[in-house]
């Protein structure tokens, strides 16, 4: 099947691309195809965020968004930030000494999935192909090296790799230039930064683990439009880094999470568990006792900013959204800036099809639109805030980051470098001593299995496994003997596990666990592990998250 442009990846930067191309094609009467292919079995259904947005980006791709119905519904209506300094015991930060970027006048609470799914609704209207359950597999390449489509997954296919009655070949979608909007560490996205080396230039990526839970609460205890932030406590007891969120939505439904900084070096850390300790925390309990826990993900976040981002454009195509790595992680939001980063590619795409541009060429317009733009200006003043915290740790950072936002904007003139790959950078198991979690209470606090059986996960169980092992191994031999093997602590899906059988060692993989975090891909102290797409469909089904 042939387009002017396929898009893969449904999410904001990608709909917002389609969207923006397809609006120019109809302003200009210059036709232009567009499809967009989703993994998830409906747009919507992988998306996991906060989720706070800013309308900047919204506001731009459709000014009468409040008329049309976008699902911005709950204003954001007070900020608070909390410092927690033990179990029991927190510090309310004053406002004034809150960093400027992580205010949050103007700003709504959302769910970003059914921000997601208007949008399809949108781009559908405007007579983009959208092609949810169908996974993009390979990268398709001509004869020059130039990018000229991707391939679906094949469907069908046993674990031992061969046909089974219901096979069906996947499709080669081909274009005249493609963009890849996967979200954070994209599968195809990883092999284009590699293939081309586009990150030579930049800071290696940085990531956190975000996992969220939305809870049902006691109507008394809710206030509808109440942000609160906060860091510290439990992750401060490892020496690891990061924050929480607890968002009062509407219908009596807060999203809360915790965003591990995968930066952490103590081997026996999990982050799942740090999270359900956080929630016996005074400043969180007391809003869900008594409430009902209706849903659970995991997601990985892209936060290494400006200073890590990879060169986006390449023969026939562009990075955008996370799979390049716009979120603003000082204002632990990356829903504007993917859209608008879908936006400016749109517009760089527009310019190269409408002069007659055939593809296989670099849409260097892209770059000089971004590079003229809000967004641009958003990421260079906040290029420090997460290399400050990594490389002097909580307290120093947050006190550097308020210097340089609330002092002077963001613009001192250096720039802060944080080098060290995140799976660089553990310990030795033998440094630290094992962490004693407390078990789950079933009512503020819950187990693995408990958790991703809400998540709505599901994989065809006769297929291929898709996270795979360079090197078998590696996890016994090399990475349970240093690491301790982490893998069974920073996964939040309880894939993997070390079992006994007949008294032998095994590393088993539970990939119908899977919730497409992607931490593994990340985390893995031996860069081992290679996460790929599952069959078209698979993995999480996320309502209202």
């Amino acid at each position: 099947m042939d387009f002017d442009v396929v898009i893969v990846g449904g999410g904001p930067a990608g709909l917002s691309a389609a969207i923006r191309l397809r609006q120019l094609s109809i302003e200009s009467g210059h036709e232009i195809s567009v499809c967009v292919v989703e993994k998830g079995s409906e747009f919507g259904a992988h998306i996991l965020s906060g989720a706070v947005i800013e309308p900047r980006a919204m506001d731009e791709l459709f000014p009468d968004w409040k008329a049309e119905g976008a699902p911005l519904n709950t204003a954001v209506t007070r900020d608070e930030v909390h410092f927690l300094v033990s179990p029991e015991k927190a510090i309310l930060t004053p406002h004034w000494a809150i960093p400027k970027p992580m205010h949050n006048d103007g700003n709504y609470i959302v769910s970003l999935g059914n921000v997601v799914r208007w949008l399809a609704e949108k781009a559908e209207a405007l007579e983009v192909n959208l092609f949810p359950g169908f996974a993009a597999a390979e990268i398709l390449y001509d004869d020059k090296g130039a990018v000229k489509g991707i391939a679906t997954g094949d469907m069908g296919v046993g674990k031992n790799g061969e046909q089974k009655g219901s096979y069906t070949p996947g499709y080669e979608l081909l274009a005249k230039y493609t963009l890849f909007a996967e979200g954070c560490r994209g599968h195809l996205g990883k092999m284009l930064i590699s293939h081309y080396k586009l990150d030579q230039d930049a800071d290696p990526q940085h990531y956190g683990l975000g996992i969220k839970e939305l809870w049902e609460i006691d109507p008394a205890k809710h206030e509808a439009g109440l942000v609160l932030h906060g860091a510290g406590w439990p992750l401060s007891e490892s020496g690891s880094t990061g924050g929480w969120w607890m968002y009062h939505a509407e219908d009596n439904q807060v999203s809360l999470g915790l965003i591990t900084d995968l930066s952490y070096s103590n081997p026996y850390v999990s982050p799942f568990d740090e999270m359900q300790r956080l929630k016996h925390h005074p400043v969180l309990k007391q809003y869900l006792e008594g409430g009902k826990r209706i849903s659970y993900g995991a997601r990985a976040v892209v936060k290494g900013g400006l200073n890590s981002l990879p060169k986006l454009t390449f023969p026939g195509g562009l990075l955008i959204g996370d799979d390049a790595g716009f979120l603003n992680f000082s204002k632990i939001k990356g829903s504007h800036t993917a859209m608008k980063s879908g936006m400016l590619a749109a517009e760089g795409l527009f310019e190269a099809l409408k002069a007659g541009r055939t593809g296989g060429d670099e849409v260097t317009e892209y770059v000089t639109k971004f590079e003229a733009s809000w967004l641009y200006e958003e990421l260079y003043k906040s290029r420090n805030f997460g290399a400050a915290m990594h490389r002097m740790g909580t307290l120093m950072g947050a006190a550097y980051n308020f210097v340089e936002q609330n002092l002077f904007n963001g613009k001192l003139p250096f720039n802060i470098h944080d080098t060290t790959p995140d799976y660089k950078t553990l310990d030795l198991a033998s440094f630290h001593q094992p962490i004693a979690y407390p078990k789950p209470d079933g009512k503020i606090s819950f187990d693995k299995l408990s958790s991703v059986f809400i998540s709505n996960t599901n994989h065809e169980e006769d297929q291929p496994v898709h996270l795979t092992l360079g090197d078998p191994s590696i996890p016994l031999k090399k990475n349970l003997k240093l690491y301790a093997e982490p893998a069974q602590r920073y996964c939040p899906a309880g894939v993997y596990e070390i079992v006994e059988k007949a008294g032998e060692q095994l590393f088993q993989i539970n990939a119908q666990n899977c919730v497409h975090c992607k931490t593994c891909d990340i985390k893995d102290p031996s860069q081992n592990i290679n996460w790929v797409v599952p069959e078209g469909g698979g993995g999480p089904n996320y309502p209202n998250m």
